[in-house]
């Protein structure tokens, strides 16, 4: 039981301690919110972007191993993306077109996000 409790205290301290993951292998700037991130942590993420950012989803494909919603933030249009390969992820929707201001805002929204996701996971930790 002791080792059950120590693996999760570890696993909290790393999302904590983790800096945000930029990629650009699609020909757009990907954000990894979380590399090792499950279906809770990705509605979650979304949660925080309607709940707090007040964002409203447009479009919802969903399947059987990867989700991907399209989203508003601005001016640009943004795909919150959960794969069970890559984990959780932010990008322009149209990926190698985005212009340069849409790959600045997902950099821009995947820091609030991540500060909000460390925030909330320092709150499971204590």
């Amino acid at each position: 039981m002791q080792h059950k409790s120590l693996t999760r205290c570890l696993y909290f301290i790393k999302r904590c301690i983790m800096s945000l993951t930029l990629r650009t292998a699609l020909g757009c700037t990907e954000a990894v919110l979380d590399d090792d991130g499950n279906l809770n942590r990705f509605y979650l993420i979304a949660n925080i972007l309607t709940d707090d950012l007040k964002v409203q989803f447009t479009r919802k494909e969903d399947d059987f191993d990867a989700i991907n919603w399209d989203f508003s933030f601005g001016k640009h249009l943004l795909t919150l993306c959960y794969s069970i390969y890559n984990g959780v992820s932010l990008l322009p929707t149209k990926l190698n077109e985005a212009r340069k201001r849409e790959n600045q805002a997902v950099v821009e929204l995947a820091s609030v996000l991540e500060g909000k996701l460390m925030n909330i996971d320092r709150k499971q930790i204590a």
